[in-house]
C-alpha cells in the first residue's frame, strides 16, 4: 500500500468523522498511531494494511454511512462498494475486534461472515484488536481490561454491545497478549 493510499485512508476517515464525531475521530487517530508503532512487527505491506484498517475501522459510525446500525458492516460495505478499497483492509474493518460476536447479537452474523470472511493472517487480525482495544475513546493508551470496562460502563451490561463485549473479552485479552509476546520476541517497543 503506497503512501498515496495511506493518505487516502486518513483523508476519508477524517472527512467522515472529524466534524460529525470528533471523539470517535480522536479514538481512530489513536488506533492509527498504535498501528504505526506496530509497523516494525508486521513490516512492509502488512504494516501499511494495518495502519489503513486502523484509521478506517470506525467509519461505519459516520451518520451518512449508517445503514444496518452495525458499524463494522456499514463501514466495510462503504469501503468495498463505494471506495473500492483493498480487500484485506475491507475484511479487517468488517471483522475488527471480534465483530462477528457482536454481529451474532444483532442477528447479522450470516451477512457479515458471508460478505467479509475473516482474514487468514492471525497476527494482523490480532494487531488491529490490540490497537483498538488498548486505545481510549479520546485516543489515549489504556489496557484491554480498562477498555472493556469502559465499554461496559458506557453501554450497560445488558445492551447488545454489553453482551457482546462480555463474550468477546477473553478473546480480546488473548489477542492483546499475543501481540505483546510477538513484540517482545521481535524486540519491538509498544
Amino acid at each position: 500500500m503506497a503512501n498515496f493510499e495511506r493518505d487516502w485512508a486518513y483523508n476519508l476517515a477524517g472527512g467522515l468523522l472529524a466534524e460529525s464525531l470528533p471523539r470517535r475521530w480522536a479514538h481512530t487517530q489513536g488506533v492509527a498511531a498504535c498501528a504505526r508503532r506496530l509497523g516494525p512487527l508486521l513490516k512492509g505491506e502488512r504494516a501499511a494494511v494495518l495502519e489503513a484498517a486502523a484509521v478506517l475501522h470506525d467509519i461505519g459510525y459516520a451518520p451518512r454511512l449508517v445503514d444496518t446500525g452495525f458499524h463494522p458492516l456499514d463501514g466495510a460495505r462503504h469501503l468495498r462498494d463505494v471506495q473500492f478499497a483493498p480487500e484485506s483492509v475491507v475484511r479487517l474493518v468488517a471483522n475488527h475486534s471480534f465483530a462477528l460476536l457482536e454481529a451474532e447479537e444483532r442477528g447479522l452474523r450470516s451477512e457479515l461472515a458471508g460478505e467479509f470472511p475473516l482474514l487468514g493472517d492471525p497476527l494482523l487480525v490480532d494487531a488491529l484488536v490490540y490497537c483498538d482495544m488498548t486505545t481510549t475513546p479520546d485516543g489515549g493508551r489504556t489496557t484491554s481490561e480498562e477498555r472493556v470496562g469502559e465499554i461496559l460502563g458506557r453501554y450497560g451490561e445488558d445492551s447488545v454491545v454489553g453482551r457482546f463485549i462480555r463474550r468477546a473479552a477473553p478473546a480480546i485479552h488473548g489477542s492483546v497478549e499475543r501481540v505483546r509476546a510477538a513484540a517482545v520476541e521481535a524486540d519491538v517497543v509498544l
